[in-house]
């Protein structure tokens, strides 16, 4: 175990990792949720060579942690992905999997336990590294067609409260406008601009097709959890303002 991090269960290791490359900084943390059945079948999934997937660390619903992989080396957590321009997302982050069900076999709030043992394990990296809050993510965020993980369950507010990750209190859902597939023009793709300025994979292309709407639901899922659809109304493109304003000047 690295010197300093939190106390940590090492009667599981995981073989699924590799070197770091790029020779960048590791200045990213990804929170997934596990998705799976049971605790011991995610346990055993992330420790199996034929799976070829892992994670640094693996939180159990009662609070226990498990670290799988040194956070020296790039664990197979985050697949094909992208957040603020990094591809090899793997090669720059902590890899966090949380267990639970996932939306496929029983989504459920995360038990507060849990999300106390998480805190302390962010706590801990961040506080080892110089990770900006906007860099706690979620699956979702760096691999949107794709995941959907933690879910809309995941306190982000809380977490933002204790300095972990970057949240404003979304924008309440109202009438008025809103952009949707097959929208065209100038506003989606400043819509797309400002996903983008915030971290997000959106190329400013000006058409509201299947990609944006994929970015659009992880955007709201994340910030705006009330609704989460895919269609960029008021209070989702309220949020995004006020988020990229609240940014620190160097984040």
């Amino acid at each position: 175990m690295i010197e300093g991090a939190v106390l940590c269960d090492r009667s599981r290791t995981s073989p699924n990792h590799g070197e770091r490359a790029g020779g960048g900084p590791i200045d990213m943390i990804v929170l997934h949720y596990t998705g799976m059945v049971s605790e011991e079948m995610a346990l055993d999934r992330l420790c199996s060579p034929a799976s070829e997937v892992s994670c640094h660390y693996l939180v159990r619903e009662d609070g226990r942690v498990f670290q799988l992989v040194d956070e020296t080396r790039r664990a197979w957590h985050a697949g094909r992905s992208s957040w603020r321009g990094t591809t090899d997302v793997n090669s720059r982050s902590i890899g966090v999997e949380i267990c639970n069900p996932g939306h496929e076999f029983g989504y459920r709030p995360f038990p507060n336990v849990q999300i106390e043992a998480v805190l302390d394990l962010c706590h801990d990296v961040l506080g080892r590294r110089r990770i900006a809050p906007r860099d706690v993510v979620a699956h979702s965020d760096v691999a949107p067609t794709r995941k959907e993980d933690p879910g809309e369950f995941f306190p982000w507010a809380r977490f933002a409260e204790e300095g972990v990750g970057h949240f404003v209190d979304p924008t309440p859902i109202q009438g008025g406008r809103f952009f949707q597939r097959g929208d065209e023009g100038q506003p989606v793709r400043a819509l797309q601009t400002m996903l983008g300025l915030y971290g997000y994979d959106a190329p400013a292309t000006g058409v509201f097709d299947d990609h944006t709407a994929a970015v659009v639901r992880a955007f709201q899922r994340h910030f705006r959890p009330e609704r989460v659809d895919g269609i960029a109304d008021m209070s989702t493109i309220d949020t995004l303002h006020r988020l990229l304003r609240a940014l620190p000047a160097l984040a």
